[in-house]
């Protein structure tokens, strides 16, 4: 992904170091830390990670690669067990004291590491990290994101979780890639939750793609404010509506605000329309 660069190597590719003081101040080059050189445009995560004397890892790579993650305002960064000379995130002069800096997550622990110069972890390590980084429902939604988003391969599955102590192995049999979104995968876990049977992305004649159908005839679609705020497609939401109806489904439309924020409301609302049928 992002590469970082020594003095020599950029030597070695014909730079002097007028050229690299030029580049630095043009903003062409960024000094991240002492012999390390990143491209101008690197993201601004990544260049902390560098500076603090790692790579970027765990919830703040998922968040970059636009992976789905329930929360995180932390920069995690992934140091090799022999790190040394750690600053801070924003000065490369500053040392870098953890438990002075809250907003700071130092993932020690002996993974396997992207090669070279990298200046990222291989998502496989960094899922693994965000495993351990969060409640196990976040979990499985941020690796259903990654595996429908084609960032993880479906074949690097065992992998993952063969960087995980046993105990997360049962979260594995939870994974779907065909989830769309992660409010999508933490409704699905509650259904499951709840002993109901289900399938996800389902086709429907004259309807289109719906997120889920449980039981076969309850549709739960999932809406963000993102794709459903305008009333043009509030009205094609509501003609959807009408048309499943029309099939014998009954609908349950949720907002992702209220799933993220709100999961308990959410979970007893599902218990009451779902014991209710039955």
């Amino acid at each position: 992904m992002h590469q970082h660069r020594t003095r020599a190597e950029l030597f070695a590719e014909g730079l002097t170091s007028r050229d690299i003081t030029r580049a630095v101040q043009s903003g062409e080059l960024i000094r991240a830390r002492r012999d390390r050189y990143l491209p101008g445009d690197t993201p601004d995560a990544v260049v902390r990670a560098v500076r603090v004397g790692g790579r970027l890892t765990c919830l703040s790579l998922l968040q970059l690669l636009e992976v789905f993650v329930l929360a995180n305002s932390l920069l995690h960064v992934h140091l090799s067990p022999n790190a040394t000379r750690l600053r801070t995130p924003h000065n490369r002069a500053m040392r870098l004291r953890p438990a002075r800096s809250p907003k700071t997550r130092l993932h020690w622990r002996e993974l396997p590491e992207s090669a070279g110069s990298a200046a990222c972890v291989d998502i496989v390590v960094a899922l693994a990290h965000a495993v351990r980084c969060q409640t196990p429902r976040a979990a499985v939604a941020s690796i259903d994101s990654a595996l429908n988003k084609g960032v993880l391969h479906a074949d690097s599955l065992s992998a993952l979780f063969d960087l995980l102590p046993d105990k997360y192995r049962v979260l594995q049999r939870l994974v779907d890639g065909r989830a769309q979104s992660g409010p999508e995968t933490l409704v699905r876990l509650m259904v499951h939750g709840l002993g109901c049977g289900f399938d996800l992305q389902v086709p429907i004649d004259g309807v289109g793609f719906v997120d889920l159908v449980v039981d076969g005839w309850l549709v739960i679609e999932c809406d963000s404010k993102a794709f459903h705020s305008d009333w043009t497609q509030q009205l094609k939401d509501y003609r959807r509506d009408l048309e499943l109806a029309k099939q014998g489904y009954c609908v349950l439309r949720l907002t992702a605000e209220d799933i993220l924020y709100q999961p308990e409301s959410v979970l007893a609302s599902l218990r009451g329309v779902l014991t209710g049928r039955r």
